[in-house]
Order: structure tokens, then sequence, then C-alpha cells
């Protein structure tokens, strides 16, 4: 199963998703002390308008993001603007969703061909009198 989100606007719309404005750290101009451009995005994957089935796919996820409440926190401070910020936040969520919201294939078991066997034996068989070539020789 693959579950894809493509429009930012789908996640504005879901009130699992709140944003807060604090100022960003690292160095700055005049303003950095003054301005909040750094955004601090929380999802709450249980409250979200996601299906169940997907809900459960991020629940699982392992990530220092994810609280054990569930709710996933992604802090965007790169830009020197709130929209840009708010937006990479936004497209970041949106890449961790599509990337965690995927059923892994349920692997089948299989064994090698015959030929893939006796290939194999082939090649342990001319990689051995290789070596032997190089052993003393025995009188």
């Amino acid at each position: 199963m693959q579950f894809s989100i493509s429009n930012p606007q789908r996640l504005l719309d879901d009130p699992a998703l709140s944003m807060q404005y604090i100022r960003a750290m690292g160095s700055g101009g005049q303003k950095v002390n003054k301005v909040s451009t750094a955004v601090h995005l929380r999802f709450d994957i249980a409250q979200s308008n996601l299906p169940d089935a997907v809900k459960a796919l991020l629940l699982d996820v392992s990530d220092t993001r994810l609280t054990t409440e569930g709710i996933l926190i992604i802090k965007a401070q790169q830009f020197r603007t709130q929209e840009a910020n708010r937006n990479d936040a936004l497209e970041r969520l949106m890449q961790w969703i599509n990337k965690h919201a995927v059923v892994a294939k349920t692997r089948r078991a299989t064994k090698p061909s015959k030929s893939a066997k006796r290939k194999r034996t082939d090649d342990k068989k001319k990689r051995g009198d290789v070596k032997k070539l190089r052993q003393k020789m025995k009188y």
C-alpha cells in the first residue's frame, strides 16, 4: 500500500496541525532577537484526518522527532521569513508522511536453482585449484 500527500493545503486544513513561531537560533543581524521567524510545527498523528492504517504505520516509526504521545515536532529555521520557514516545515512534514506511510512487501522464501548451485560449486572448485597451485610441492 502506498499513501501519498501531494497538496500541502490538505495538511493545513487538518485540525491536528499547529504551528508556533519562535525566534531562530544561530547568528543573525540586528533583528535576530526581535523577530520570530522560526517555526515549530506540531502534528498530532492520532488526531489527524489520515486513514487509520496510515496512522498506525506512522505511530510505529522510530524517530527522535516523534514524542511518546504520537506528536511529530518539526523545527524549521533555515530561512529568514516566517512564510518560507512555514512552507519548509510543511514540505518536510509531507515528505516524512510519504516516506513512512508505506507497507513493506512481505518476503517470499525462495531457494537457488540447480544451475545456480552448480555454478557456485564450479566456482569454488576453480578457486580451490588456483590455491592448490600455490602450495609447496610435496615429495
